[in-house]
């Protein structure tokens, strides 16, 4: 499964991680260090797996099972809002 922001949905780097800005409805996301990395690596083609082992590497005090659900919590909330596409 890759995934990609809707193209109504725009990205920007900030000092603290990113803003996303659903342009179809003016809604305004703000994502910390963490949820950046987890979209960042989604969005290069990582698969869920490999961005949950990306997120240990640079949390190595996290066990494997939280980085685990804490990628497929934040990939349901992105599809939640309508964020991201999957194909």
């Amino acid at each position: 499964m890759t995934f990609a922001l809707r193209p109504d949905v725009s990205a920007t780097d900030t000092d603290y991680g990113m803003v996303l800005l659903d342009e179809s409805n003016g809604r305004y996301w703000q994502l910390n260090s963490t949820g950046a990395l987890i979209l960042r690596a989604l969005l290069e083609g990582a698969t869920p797996a490999q961005t949950a082992q990306r997120l240990g590497e640079s949390y190595p005090a996290l066990a494997p099972e939280r980085t685990a659900g804490d990628v497929a919590a934040f990939i349901h909330s992105l599809t939640e809002a309508r964020l991201v596409v999957t194909a």
